[in-house]
């Protein structure tokens, strides 16, 4: 949701003092050649690519408990976070984040990520990020871990799956999970409400889970059928830990198909 004129305006005069106080100045490389930079993320999965490239000092818009931050109407606090910042992380489909250095008058550099949790995706913004942090080895430590973590995924899920391939119907932003279980992906919805003719037409592939995207749900998508519905989960929580995305995802897709 994006903040409205009147609403900049008057957030902007809030925190006039606080950005004539002065232009925050990134911190030098400390012994181990990271920067120390301030970073304001527009969610907690913003946070988690922030955390995962080695950024130690971060401040995350919205609140973990808030299913759609794309929805969030940003506070005059929120705005001051952002005037003490050194980088503003945010996505695309969040139209309020965009104003965030715009309404508070900070000098903070902005950078916008693709949210995705595929593999190539996590690969790609974690490296990116780091080299505009700083923290370049940081991340590779980081994602070294994050591959056998993704490996150890897999092989749970092809263990719950008894070597079969599970035929899933799944949330368009959420079909990430369903490659990790090396399930064929026979149908996506979403975000939209699904229509009596998509309704029909996912029903006939004869799926043997629904993977729905937890931050968007649009309700049961097969009512009346036996197909067994997942909520799967994209952002963190409060410890912007990124693996707990995959681990929490791993075992709900485990007990269903095991159920």
């Amino acid at each position: 949701m994006a903040v409205t004129g009147i609403r900049v305006t008057a957030l902007a005069g809030v925190l006039l003092l606080a950005a004539a106080c002065g232009t925050p100045q990134a911190a030098q490389p400390d012994a181990a050649g990271k920067q120390g930079l301030k970073v304001v993320a527009a969610s907690t999965w913003e946070a988690a690519f922030a955390k995962a490239a080695g950024a130690k000092d971060i401040t995350v818009i919205v609140p973990p408990s808030v299913a759609h931050g794309a929805d969030y109407d940003p506070k005059p606090s929120d705005l001051a976070a952002v005037a003490s910042a050194d980088l503003v992380l945010y996505a695309e489909f969040e139209g309020f984040a965009g104003k965030l250095k715009e309404a508070s008058g900070s000098q903070a550099k902005t950078m916008q990520l693709n949210l995705d949790n595929s593999p190539e995706a996590v690969h790609a913004e974690v490296t990116k990020l780091a080299e505009k942090l700083g923290t370049t080895a940081a991340a590779k430590d980081w994602l070294a871990g994050y591959d056998k973590a993704v490996e150890e995924s897999k092989a749970k899920l092809k263990e719950a799956t008894a070597g079969k391939q599970p035929k899933v119907v799944a949330q368009v932003f959420v079909t990430y999970a369903a490659k990790l279980a090396g399930a064929d992906v026979v149908g996506t919805y979403g975000p939209a409400p699904v229509t009596p003719s998509q309704l029909a037409e996912l029903t006939a592939k004869k799926p043997d889970l629904v993977l729905d995207n937890a931050h968007m749900s649009t309700g049961e998508v097969m009512p009346g059928s036996s197909v067994k519905q997942v909520k799967i989960i994209n952002y963190p929580g409060a410890d912007y830990d990124l693996l707990g995305v995959y681990r929490t995802n791993t075992d709900e897709i485990v007990k269903a198909l095991k159920g």
